[in-house]
């Protein structure tokens, strides 16, 4: 699975939000709306040629359709993001975190909890 750029990613989670659309609709729920829809149909064809959608055809239109799942990005991305940054550690990365006061002690404490009720 290739790594997806910033405008990719912004196109790919409007497409997950609405499980597939037509470039207009697709458009039209992206947060910024900043984006050309020229830019945004030539992002969403490299998607396609990436193998993230698939182009579905209705009439004279093309609607696009997810091939992966957000969950599959998500877990793919987060491997690959601590691989890279935490040596391959969540612990590193938790420690990250920690230090940099963006988990609170009691964030912490739930995270404990969900680990040792997957374990039971």
């Amino acid at each position: 699975m290739e790594k997806l750029t910033l405008q990719e990613e912004e196109a790919m989670l409007s497409i997950w939000q609405l499980n597939g659309g037509f470039v207009r609709e697709i458009l039209e729920n992206l947060k910024d709306g900043q984006m050309p829809y020229t830019t945004l149909a030539s992002t969403i064809r490299n998607l396609e040629k990436k193998g993230y959608v698939k182009a579905v055809k209705y009439a004279n239109a093309k609607r696009y359709e997810p091939m992966v799942s957000a969950e599959e990005y998500k877990a793919k991305f987060m491997n690959s993001f601590v691989g890279d940054y935490f040596k391959n550690s969540y612990k590193e990365m938790v420690s990250f975190f920690v230090k940099e006061e963006k988990l609170s002690p009691e964030e912490l404490e739930e995270i404990m909890s969900m680990i040792k009720n997957q374990k039971s």
